[in-house]
């Protein structure tokens, strides 16, 4: 039997038909947004109903899976006491185990494709989140990259996520579980939404 995979891409600044390109080159029928705010004030291209038109049209599949998969959570109980959601909150969720057995399976039906805005998976939850969700459910989890469009797998994402928290040699007293938890969290830290009482000071969601 053939093992589910799941792909991910971040549509950034690009032109759409250069996201339509990289879709077309790994074959990806279906793209799940999984933007919380499936809209971008600097590249309105992507914004839902634009983007969905334009995959369309190309014969490439569009769902919004953003509630359910994003990181703005309407759930007080899924922020920290600074504001920050917690990634480890979130994914416990009965919103968000809902949204990850949609794309499972989906999977097993689609050639899936999981978009968000940001262009270096690295600085977005759908690795760092939604990648070892989904792994743990048994799901290859593969990032297609901008501009070339190799891929990199989850496994290869967290050799670099180690390298960039000076986690990436062997550690006498951190087991490899423990030092990639530590890179997990550490990059949690840097790039978690974080919620605001003035919705304009919101980022792009990562």
């Amino acid at each position: 039997m053939t093992a589910l995979e799941v792909f991910t891409v971040g549509h950034s600044n690009r032109s759409e038909l250069d996201l339509v390109e990289l879709l077309r080159r790994h074959k990806i029928d279906t793209v799940v947004d999984v933007r919380s705010a499936p809209y971008s004030e600097w590249s309105p291209q992507f914004n839902r109903p634009t983007i969905a038109a334009t995959l369309k049209e190309h014969g490439i599949a569009y769902s919004y899976l953003g509630d359910e998969l994003g990181v703005r959570s309407d759930d007080p109980s899924c922020y920290g006491s600074d504001g920050k959601v917690v990634y480890a909150r979130l994914a416990e969720t009965e919103l968000f185990r809902r949204g990850l057995r949609r794309v499972v399976k989906g999977a097993g039906r689609h050639r899936l494709a999981l978009m968000c805005s940001e262009q270096d998976p690295i600085s977005c939850h759908r690795s760092i989140l939604l990648g070892p969700e989904l792994e743990r459910l048994g799901v290859a989890v593969s990032h297609i990259l901008y501009p070339d469009g190799e891929l990199e797998s989850q496994q290869a994402l967290y050799r670099r996520l180690l390298e960039l928290h000076d986690l990436g040699q062997p550690d006498m007293f951190l087991s490899d579980e423990q030092r990639l938890a530590a890179a997990l969290a550490e990059q949690e830290r840097r790039i978690a939404y974080v919620r605001t009482a003035d919705a304009s000071e919101r980022r792009e969601p990562a």
